[in-house]
């Protein structure tokens, strides 16, 4: 059974939507027993980094996730969980969970493309990956496949060990990180076709090891 972590922070029903029509067993939760004692977790989310990590300490699930990224059991984060896994954001200045050591932060302002166009923050739509190291979840991902995101802020973690994957918008940024049974990304592959699909079925068969 996959727990999807429910804490308000939106993002749950499209997760739950995805493993079902992959036929993995799931349930959105905020019960930290049953967090506590899922096969794999996957912590989702979107919103502002500050609200999100309140929300997590008055419901005790703060203390569960790192038991269960101390544990070794899967865990997954996706978007403003795949943020918030880290030590701080500078989004509201925010103290996170700390599971990996590094920061999250937000693009640069003004942030140009290779002609010297201004994009626009969120960064909001479709992109590629460029794999840096072979991570079992992202075995089946092609050099062709584009995943769907929505953020103006990025996962910076301490050391280049940590980063799976990176993307490119304006600036190189990381977009898969990791370390052990922590896999976690800046997209959301639950809204990510075909190609966001395979991750999260790898992600159901992964049993957190074999990705360093």
């Amino acid at each position: 059974m996959i727990a999807v972590v429910d804490y308000k922070a939106g993002n749950l029903r499209s997760v739950e939507r995805a493993l079902n029509r992959l036929g993995v067993p799931c349930a959105v939760t905020a019960d930290p027993d049953a967090i506590r004692s899922a096969d794999r977790v996957i912590f989702p989310g979107v919103g502002a980094a500050g609200a999100a990590v309140e929300d997590l300490e008055a419901a005790g699930i703060d203390r569960v996730l790192r038991e269960l990224f101390d544990r070794g059991t899967p865990f997954l984060g996706i978007c403003l969980g795949a943020q918030i896994i880290l030590e701080r954001s500078e989004e509201n200045d925010a103290a996170c969970l700390g599971l990996l050591p590094g920061t999250v932060t937000r693009f640069p302002s003004p942030l140009l493309d290779e002609a010297g166009e201004r994009l626009k923050v969120p960064h909001m739509g479709w992109n590629g990956l460029r794999k840096r190291s072979n991570h079992p979840v992202l075995e089946d991902v092609r050099e062709t496949d584009e995943f769907y995101f929505v953020h103006g802020y990025y996962p910076r973690p301490a050391a280049e060990r940590y980063v799976i994957a990176t993307t490119e918008y304006g600036t190189l940024f990381p977009s898969v990180i990791g370390t052990r049974n922590l896999v976690a990304m800046q997209f959301h592959p639950e809204k990510s076709g075909a190609p966001g699909l395979r991750i999260l079925e790898r992600f159901a068969r992964w049993d957190g090891r074999d990705a360093e």
